[in-house]
């Protein structure tokens, strides 16, 4: 996009984007997402992020993110256990490896650096 916008989370729609299945320690979780904006050079990424409940691992980008609805647990391996849920900001930084428990469907905004 090239120019300024709006876009209402809880309403935008969202596609899939399946998970590996290594990543899926338990459950049947789901994920959906859309990227709103991304940089010319592809360095960095905003955009809406959704998953159902379930138990998964990560290896996480540097990105921030704001939770517009839904639940979680996000270990971090060999750092903070992180409970997050509507309202909350939150920050991984690139390389966290992340155990996500999803307990309600959630959904986040986030902005992301590669």
């Amino acid at each position: 996009m090239t120019h300024s916008f709006v876009l209402h989370i809880p309403d935008a729609e969202l596609e899939p984007e399946p998970l590996a299945p290594g990543q899926i320690v338990s459950g049947t979780p789901e994920v959906t997402g859309k990227v709103v904006w991304e940089s010319e050079d592809g360095r960095q990424v905003r955009g809406v992020w959704q998953i159902t409940p379930g138990v998964v691992t990560d290896t996480e980008a540097d990105e921030l993110f704001v939770v517009i609805s839904g639940s979680a647990t996000i270990e971090v391996e060999g750092g903070p256990t992180l409970t997050v849920g509507p309202g909350d900001l939150a920050v991984l930084r690139e390389g966290d490896r992340t155990t996500w428990t999803v307990h309600e469907t959630l959904r986040k905004a986030y902005a992301i650096n590669l």
